[in-house]
């Protein structure tokens, strides 16, 4: 492997802890998971994914509308970062960021290693056509939106 090849393939020779934040973006595969609505159970800690995305998801791309600003726009925008990592255990298993913290490779979907964005719409891993606004349901109800198609 050379140079060039062993630098393009950072996630393996880097921590998360080590990676540049051009190195830590690039590891977001653009399934938009995160980007579910989630229900914490108060007793057990467990979490629930619903079929309910943030608003401001580009539900077909699966790229926040405005992702500079999201974190001003919704409040409680889960922003994944460093310090947060041992709390990764809520992402689902697919995630890069969970694989990467718990050890495990990035998955042959991913962009980085397919080299195709649509990768990820390919191997049915992102919520593209099976989500819908959280804006659109009170929060109250959002109980009766609980999926299970998210490997946790």
């Amino acid at each position: 492997m050379s140079d060039i090849e062993r630098q393009q393939r950072f996630w393996e020779t880097k921590t998360l802890e080590e990676m540049d934040q051009g190195e830590w973006e690039a590891l977001c595969d653009g399934c938009a998971l995160c980007c579910l609505q989630k229900l914490e159970d108060a007793d057990t800690g467990e979490v629930f994914y619903t079929q309910l995305v943030c608003y401001l998801l580009d539900q077909e791309n699966c790229r926040c509308t405005d992702y500079e600003n999201r974190s001003v726009r919704v409040p409680d925008c889960v922003k994944l970062t460093r310090e947060s990592i041992p709390e990764f255990h809520w992402l689902p298993k697919s995630c890069a960021y969970r694989r990467l913290a718990e050890g495990r490779g990035l998955a042959d979907w991913h962009p980085l290693v397919s080299g195709r964005a649509e990768s990820v719409f390919e191997a049915g891993i992102s919520v593209q056509g099976r989500v819908m606004p959280d804006n659109i349901v009170p929060e109250h109800d959002w109980e009766d939106h609980i999926i299970q198609w998210v490997e946790r």
